[in-house]
């Protein structure tokens, strides 16, 4: 029995007579434990992308970035990883806490090459190993269902440029977010923002946009 296919997944293998192949890559690619080789690659990553689903059935995809290693392999079943301050939507972490299952895809985007997670999610704001992440409010443990490597054919070739000013570091607080300068949003701020705000100047909106379109890394 399959662990990746379902009737709508072999009514197409079928109808394009791809199922032999389907089996087989399922049979040489897919693992069920994270190896040397992915927990390298996973920890060498400095963005992946989090797919997770509501609690109405709606998916959602998001980027989520930091410094390489941000993303950690605890043990050969196990990855971790931490929420850092957004937009104050919680999405993926509120969709995560009430539907556990959630995918990741991790890319090398120089050396094209890319390995698909399935998982289920725990976020937790009092795990024990939350400190080791300066600047997380939320840390996400991910026990591994399956994984494996998807053919690099169509990645584009992009070459990394610099690292985000706002990712955490451990020797200084990350800046605070451009748009949360913005003199309409004072009022909605938590505390904490808004004093940060105070003390790095605010911006008008057309000040922010403006500093989007020119690719200015304080936007």
């Amino acid at each position: 029995m399959s662990r990746l296919y379902g009737d709508a997944q072999r009514a197409l293998q079928d109808r394009f007579e791809t199922r032999a192949l389907a089996d087989r890559i399922e049979d040489v690619a897919m693992n069920t434990v994270i190896d040397d080789e992915a927990a390298g690659f996973i920890e060498s990553r400095d963005l992946f992308f989090l797919s997770t689903v509501d609690d109405r059935g709606r998916p959602t995809v998001s980027y989520k970035g930091g410094a390489p290693g941000f993303v950690r392999v605890l043990d050969a079943h196990t990855i971790a990883f931490p929420n850092y301050d957004g937009n104050g939507m919680y999405l993926s972490m509120g969709n995560a806490s009430s539907h556990a299952e959630v995918g990741l895809l991790f890319i090398d985007f120089e050396h094209p090459h890319r390995l698909r997670v399935q998982g289920r999610a725990q976020v937790s704001a009092d795990d024990p190993l939350l400190e080791q992440w300066p600047g997380a409010d939320l840390l996400v443990r991910v026990q591994i269902h399956e994984l494996w490597q998807n053919c690099p054919r169509y990645i584009h070739k992009y070459q990394r440029v610099s690292s985000s000013r706002y990712v955490p570091q451990t020797d200084r607080p990350a800046p605070l977010a451009g748009w949360k300068r913005i003199d309409g949003m004072q009022d909605v701020l938590n505390t904490a923002d808004q004093t940060k705000a105070l003390r790095e100047g605010y911006l008008t909106e057309d000040e922010w946009v403006d500093k989007i379109k020119a690719g200015d890394p304080d936007a």
